[in-house]
């Protein structure tokens, strides 16, 4: 699980100027501020893959408690694990 807060939502104000022969895309550096944004996902180690992204004005306990909520009815695979998918030593073998 990871969480970033204070993301900054922003947006263009003027057009970006198209490529021309010899010269790449330009972008102006003037931008329109939106708030910020909180984002709290869960990721698989694996792969990478994002799990349940939570995305929202504020980062509370009420939210942390919500994500959480979520990630366990929409994979509940992932909230038990039997010892048996498990293979590392026992403690009588070492």
């Amino acid at each position: 699980m990871d969480e970033k807060t204070g993301i900054q939502a922003l947006g263009a104000i003027h057009p970006s100027h198209p490529m021309r022969a010899g010269h790449p895309e330009a972008m102006e550096f003037e931008y329109k501020r939106h708030g910020t944004q909180a984002l709290i996902a869960n990721f698989e180690a694996a792969t990478g893959r994002v799990i349940t992204p939570s995305i929202g004005d504020t980062r509370t306990e009420a939210d942390f408690v919500a994500h959480i909520a979520t990630t366990s009815t929409s994979s509940p695979s992932l909230t038990r694990r039997s010892p048996s998918r498990f293979s590392g030593p026992t403690s009588g073998n070492r």
